[in-house]
Formats: structure tokens, sequence, C-alpha cells
């Protein structure tokens, strides 16, 4: 076929290829495939069709190419054939030495960035000696008390080569801050830093409860992170907003969807109220997601959250730069698929939704561990859950091709399903006043948990099964599994070195930054008064994340959330 006879779509196709992907492998080139397969297949492969033929402009509106709007199939050009993901595992406990021995190991084994876990009293809050900590210091992830902590962490870990991803919420700017700081300190310049705060609070008050302050200067403390990261810290993802604890608090697929964009949207206007332009932040919201065992709708799930967000970013808030209109999104499976019962399953569960999410094309992975249902992680499990990612990448054959799915009727019909789903649950969200409003009132709350209720129903009758739980089960099984136990002596070693730590900074110099702080709390937000800089000048004099959250609770209040049946 000649140029001149050629169908819109081939010319688009070829347009693309001379200039999206040209620019792409210039600076990515492309790992050697399979001579037989192309770099990406559209209605042009799919041999004569019947009357009518295929609609070329709804194609390129609907789907169009990799790294083009809407982005449905994929925000990158070549997607795996030139950059797999970014593999991580989700990590940390204890103390911050032993978590930075795990870390040391989990980059030895090939993993290419950090996921770090912190213990409830660090997302709390409060320090490891104070007596509401006493019981989880240590526990659920590690314990970071003051800047030392995090220095001890961080030892030997480069920080101008490695991510670091943070899942850290309420607290997420002070966590942010004490990184800043060690940076400052080794000479690493802020603009060099790559990495992820969660900073995601909105969900805490519908998913997962730890929450300190009330959503409105919850949201603010977000937003300043948001935009101080805009200005200084270009490379670093300021927030990861999150639907993986909604989907593990029982949500359903489309809810996770829609509730995670409805809480995003109410984070940028937040940072727009600042003065910050949407193209100066926009593309580094980061996001993270919950892949769980239904595997095409899992699938039709990305490349839908990909073109709702696309079209968003456009319309709503008028954004030119086509980064700002891309979900990149992290992934992590499904933790609440995990059983106790035959532990082993779980690492086909954990493979099948790996599977499932790199064929929707998502950015970064983490495998929840066959034994996490049980305790922390073992070291052999982590280092299963890493392999398995890597079996994908390089042996089943599922990256030599972009968005291999598309155009199955099936699939293409879930993706639009489950976009106009959860568009009309958004506008729902945004006829409430957004979601602070649909929080405080208790909606969304309730949402979930009626449909985590559907949920156990069916698996208590059976109606949905369970292997290993609600069938095929095996009688006086023994679970073949070593358990990881966190040393109980945690809690009295963060305890001296808090002790340490007091006696030997300048309480005067913490005290004037906490008045500080305090100060600015007090204010209202505007463009000029961010409340990162005084956080920072608090962590560089060696207050604790304790004072620092203390001196804002005095301010602002705890938050009381509202009764769901």
């Amino acid at each position: 076929m000649t140029e001149s006879t050629a169908l819109p779509l081939e010319q688009a196709l070829r347009e693309w290829e001379k200039t999206t992907v040209a620019r792409a492998t210039a600076r990515f080139p492309e790992r050697a495939a399979a001579q037989e397969v192309q770099r990406l297949y559209t209605p042009l492969d799919a041999g004569p069709q019947p009357p009518p033929e295929p609609d070329q402009e709804w194609y390129l509106e609907h789907l169009n190419f990799p790294g083009r709007f809407p982005f449905t199939r994929g925000v990158q050009p070549t997607m795996y054939r030139s950059r797999f993901w970014t593999m991580r595992q989700y990590a940390g406990y204890g103390t911050a030495e032993e978590a930075n021995e795990r870390f040391k190991y989990l980059l030895s084994q090939g993993q290419t960035g950090l996921s770090i876990a912190f213990d409830l009293a660090t997302q709390i809050g409060y320090d490891s000696d104070d007596p509401r900590a006493q019981g989880e210091v240590g526990q659920a992830g590690v314990a970071i008390d003051s800047l030392a902590d995090m220095e001890r962490l961080l030892e030997g870990i480069p920080l101008d080569q490695v991510s670091i991803s943070m899942t850290i919420n309420a607290p997420a700017a002070v966590l942010l801050a004490m990184v800043i700081v060690v940076a400052e300190k080794r000479g690493v310049p802020a603009r060099a830093l790559r990495g992820t705060i969660q900073n995601d609070v909105l969900k805490e008050y519908v998913a997962r409860g730890t929450y300190i302050f009330p959503p409105e200067p919850s949201v603010r403390l977000a937003a300043d992170a948001i935009a101080y990261c805009a200005q200084r810290i270009p490379k670093w993802n300021p927030i990861s907003v999150s639907g993986y604890h909604i989907r593990d608090a029982g949500s359903t697929a489309v809810q996770e969807m829609a509730f995670a964009v409805a809480n995003a949207l109410t984070y940028i206007d937040a940072v727009l109220a600042r003065g910050v332009e949407i193209d100066a932040f926009a593309p580094r919201i980061s996001w993270i997601f919950n892949t769980q065992n239904h595997f095409f709708e899992e699938v039709a799930k990305y490349r839908a959250l990909r073109r709702l967000w696309a079209r968003l970013i456009k319309e709503r808030y008028h954004a030119q730069n086509p980064r700002s209109m891309m979900l990149r999104t992290h992934v992590q499976t499904g933790g609440a698929t995990l059983t106790a019962q035959q532990p082993l399953n779980n690492i086909a569960r954990a493979a099948f939704q790996a599977l499932a999410s790199v064929l929707g094309g998502v950015q970064s992975m983490a495998l929840s561990c066959y034994d996490e249902a049980l305790a922390l992680p073992t070291e052999e499990a982590q280092a299963t859950a890493l392999r398995t990612q890597q079996i994908i990448a390089h042996e089943i054959g599922v990256t030599e091709t972009v968005d291999p799915l598309a155009g199955s009727y099936y699939v293409e019909a879930l993706t639009d399903r489950m976009e106009a789903q959860a568009q009309a649950l958004i506008d729902k969200v945004l006829e409430m006043g957004g979601s602070a409003s649909a929080i405080e009132s208790g909606w969304m709350q309730q949402q979930i948990a009626d449909s985590a209720w559907q949920k156990q129903r069916a698996i208590e009758s059976g109606e949905e099964i369970i292997v290993g739980v609600n069938k095929y089960q095996t009688p006086d099984e023994e679970r073949p599994v070593g358990i990881f136990r966190p040393d109980p002596e945690t809690y009295r070693r963060q305890q001296a070195r808090l002790a340490r730590l007091r006696a030997e900074r300048n309480d005067n110099a913490v005290a004037s930054a906490l008045s500080a702080l305090r100060a600015a709390a007090q204010a209202r937000p505007t463009p000029d008064n961010n409340l990162m800089p005084p956080i920072l000048d608090a962590v560089r004099v060696y207050a604790t994340l304790g004072e620092i959250c203390g001196a804002l609770r005095e301010v602002w209040g705890e938050y009381q959330p509202p009764t769901v049946i």
C-alpha cells in the first residue's frame, strides 16, 4: 500500500513510529525480541475485517498508541521492550540497622528500588518510648523516631542511585524531611533524590485508620509536601495516591478506582490553591493499586484507569503537558487475598496477580509474600516473590509486545465498563462536595463496608470459593513455612536510643524549632506559608517524630471518626 492510499490508522502508526517511538528508543533502546513478535499490534494486524471496517477514528481517540493520549495502551511507547517495571519488595522491621541489612540483601538479589514499611507507632506519629507505642515498636515495620534512625536506615544506600518508596501517610512530610536532611549531610542535592512518599492520608480515613489530624489540616500538610517537591525535588513523587488499601479494606475494583481518583482531585485542588500550576506537579503524581484474583478485570482496570485519569486532567484541569495526563502506578499484589491456610498457595496467587499487572501495563511492582498472612515475610519468602517477578520478565514472553490483550472483545468491553462505572462514582463524590465531605459524612466508608460484607457472605455461603479455606481443605494440615519473629528487645533498644538522643542534642534549638512549626501551623495556608521548611528545621536539630507531630496535634487536634454500621 502506497503512502497516498494508506488507511488513516496506518498513516498514524507510521507517524507514531517515526516520532514517539524514535525519541523513546534513542533514550531507552529496546531489548532483542523474538523476530516474529512485533512491537505493537493494532486492528491492522487482524486480517480482513467484515463490514463495517474498524473505526480508525474511534481507535485513535479511544485507545491510540502507547505513550499517547489517552494512554489506554500504556504510558511508554515501547513499555517493557525497553525497560522492565521497577521490581520492589515491601520490607522493614525492627530497628533501623536490622531493616538496613534486609534492604542490602534485597538489592544484592536484583531488587531495583526500596519499599519501606514503618511500624504502627511511626505511622501515627508516636515515638517508640511513648506508652501508646508499647507492643508495636518494630513489629509491622521499622521504627523511625528521629533523623538519627533515618541515618542508620539509609547507611550505605546510594541515595542518588536507588529509588526510595516510603509507605507513610499522616506524618509523610516528616519522613520526607528526614530523607532530605540525610542527603544534605552526605552532600547529595535534593534535586538528585528519587523516590516516593505515599502521603495519601484521605484513604486512611476510609481504609486503614493510621490518621492523626482531621481531614482539612491533613490535606493541607499533604499539599504542602507536594508543592515543596514540585519546586525543590523534581524527581521525587510527593504523593502516591492509594487504591491499594481501599481494595484491601473490601471495596470492589471499581470503588478502588473511583475513590482513589476522587481523593487525588482533592489534593490537586489544594495544591492549585497554593498557586502551583497543574503541569508543575501533576507529572509527579504516582499511584499504588491492588491487584487481586479476577485476572481479566485487573488487566482492564489499569487500562481504564489510564484513560480515565488522562481525560480528567486534560478536560477538568486543562493540563498541557502530556506527562501530567499519564497515570503511572506501582502495584502490590493483594494482601487481602493471602490465606493462612495452605500458605504456599499464595505463591500461585501472587504470580497470577503479578502477570495481570504486567499485562495491564504497570510501572512498578511488589509481590505480597506467601507467608504474610502469618507474620512479617521471611528472607526466603521475599526472595521467592522477587524471583516470581523476574520469571515473568524474562521467561514467559509477555514483555515482547506492548498491551498484548488489546482488541480482545472481553478486555475492551471490561475496560469501557469499568471506566464508565468509576466515572459515575467519582461524579457522585463530587456532587457531595468532594472526598473530604464524603469521608466526614461516613458515606465512602459505608460503601466499602457494604462491599466487604457482600464478599464475606459469598465466601461463607460457598458461592465464592477460596482454595484451602472454604473448599479443598487438608485435614490436620501443618503450615510448612518458617515464621519471622521480630526481636522483642527492639522496644528496649529504641527507648535507650531516644534517651541518649535527648541527652546529647541541643534542647533549646529543638524548642525553638517546634515553636516556629506551631506558629506556621496556626497561620492559614498560603503560597508563602508552606510547612515543609519549619519541619525540615525541626528535623535538622533532631526533634523527634513524636515531638513534631505532637506540636501539630496541639494546633489541629486529632480526628474522631464517624460511626459506620
